[in-house]
């Protein structure tokens, strides 16, 4: 399979991470061993040498899964589908190898798992990333931000006889495809103005590349201490955990839940594997939208924003222990079936309310996932409006449905705003998870804390009309009043958040 694969590159990953292995490789590694293929997958770590140095190359570039079930039974199964693996590091020997695959008639998919923070190329404040500057001023040949350096694989392709290629997006965003289609034609527009390359090939990119939308879903949390302790007993070795220096967790193991699911848009433009026959749903791009919407709109994404905050807050480290919570439990039932349901369209592939009632009743209360809500927390202002604005937008322009009804999804938005001050509900600090506005944020709730309301309503009334931030202006929606009232409520003293979460129960 490795020397086929080296002569036969059909596909490319970038992003080698915990989802990549668990989810992708194994959809490939079905394939193998039902012998519907011959090659595997290159898998490629976009920004260093990190992964591939302490994980791929000493273990052959095998991993081990562990499907964790709810009932304590743990599945383990070699993943032997990753042939060969190279960072994309311009100065690195790998990156003439990898301008060798971009130039090879074969190569049909150039997949992704980078998260969405990997496909900016501006600040949110609309200025260009320094590292995607730099690449734009000075071309193709000294590239060096990950924008850059995919676009300058295409043009060595595209050089080479521009043969049609699929860049897939398999990250957990909005309309994935559109955002990478987006973030290549943003660099090779640039690049024509400074002829650095021709309008052929911003014709190449546009029309003759193919961007498909996807919905990933599979709960892939860090490795687990419990998970690698099982595995020693088996008598494997070297199972320890590295820590990248972008803040990543990676082990030779992989520990997921059972539940997956894979939903592309059927739009390849240099042909595909049958992964049709290892689960994928292959469907239109209409269909694709609202799978994703349903999923990371409603009844999953939101829920585990919901549970991260309140979760930070009450003191909780695992989302499973979360569920035993009968508020928390409560809060994620109500933004999922009463506030949630109403305004989603069912794609037909997916049942949206028993997708839902399998996220609460079986994925969420797994206690065999080691997912913390400190995990989750991360970058919670970039979700946000993602999460919960379709469904505020969607109250808020219907003539049926009352906005004062999103009780849970107003308690949320104030609960963020309660997260941010850094004080947990026993009265005692804590430090809020990375946010690219965290500082930001915290700057504007300056002075506020619990027993200290002063300035509140001024403070909150700016933040409330951001339409970045929530989705719409929540003032117009008519939610902002909503959700002053939940924060001054959390503010009340020790247990208020509590007593509050309560009162929405009850």
């Amino acid at each position: 399979m490795v020397e086929y694969t080296r002569r036969h590159p059909v596909w490319l990953h970038i992003g080698p991470g915990n989802i990549f292995r668990a989810h992708i490789a194994m959809l490939q590694q079905k394939l193998l061993d039902m012998g519907e293929c011959k090659g595997g997958i290159i898998a490629a770590a976009p920004n260093n040498r990190e992964i591939i140095d302490k994980i791929y190359a000493p273990h052959d570039n095998l991993s081990v899964l562990v499907r964790m079930h709810g009932n304590g039974q743990m599945d383990k199964e070699v993943i032997a589908s990753i042939a060969e693996s190279l960072a994309m590091v311009p100065t690195d020997e790998d990156w003439q190898r990898l301008l060798a695959i971009a130039a090879d008639r074969e190569l049909a998919i150039i997949s992704f798992t980078i998260t969405e923070k990997g496909y900016k190329t501006k600040d949110d404040n609309g200025m260009w990333l320094e590292a995607v500057q730099k690449d734009l001023a000075e071309g193709p040949q000294k590239a060096n931000s990950f924008a850059g350096k995919l676009t300058a694989l295409l043009l060595h392709r595209f050089n080479a006889g521009g043969v049609p290629v699929t860049l897939l997006s398999l990250d957990n965003c909005a309309h994935n495809g559109d955002v990478l289609r987006e973030m290549v034609l943003q660099v090779a527009g640039a690049w024509r103005k400074q002829n650095y390359v021709s309008d052929a090939f911003v014709e190449y990119v546009s029309r003759k590349i193919s961007y498909p939308c996807s919905m990933i879903d599979k709960i892939t949390p860090r490795p687990s201490g419990y998970v690698r302790d099982l595995l020693l007993k088996d008598n494997l070795e070297d199972m320890d955990f590295v820590k990248s220096s972008r803040g990543g967790w990676y082990a030779p193991f992989v520990n997921a839940e059972k539940t997956e699911y894979l939903v592309i848009e059927d739009n390849f433009a240099n042909g595909r594997p049958p992964l049709e026959k290892a689960g994928v749903i292959f469907t239109d791009r209409e269909t694709v939208d609202k799978v994703e919407q349903m999923k990371v709109g409603t009844c999953l994404n939101p829920l585990h924003t919901a549970l991260a905050i309140f979760g930070c807050l009450l003191g909780y480290e695992s989302i499973a222990a979360e569920m035993k919570d009968e508020d928390l439990r409560a809060l994620v039932e109500r933004i999922g079936y009463q506030e949630g349901l109403p305004v989603v369209e069912n794609p037909k592939v997916l049942e949206p309310k028993a997708f839902l009632k399998e996220c609460i009743e079986q994925r969420f209360p797994n206690p065999y996932i080691p997912d913390t809500p400190q995990r989750i927390a991360c970058d919670t202002s970039q979700k946000l409006p993602v999460r919960f604005g379709n469904t505020v937008r969607a109250y808020r322009d219907s003539a049926q449905l009352d906005i004062r009804n999103l009780q849970g999804i107003s308690l949320v938005y104030a609960g963020w705003l309660r997260y941010l001050l850094g004080i947990d509900d026993k009265g005692e600090k804590f430090a809020p998870n990375a946010d690219p506005l965290l500082a930001a944020m915290q700057e504007k709730l300056r002075g506020i804390k619990p027993g200290h309301l002063e300035h509140v309503h001024e403070r909150l009334n700016e933040i409330l009309e951001q339409e970045e931030l929530w989705g719409c202006d929540l003032h117009k929606a008519g939610l902002a009043k909503m959700v002053e009232d939940d924060f001054i409520c959390m503010l009340s003293g020790a247990g208020a958040v509590r007593r509050t979460l309560h009162k929405l129960s009850a």
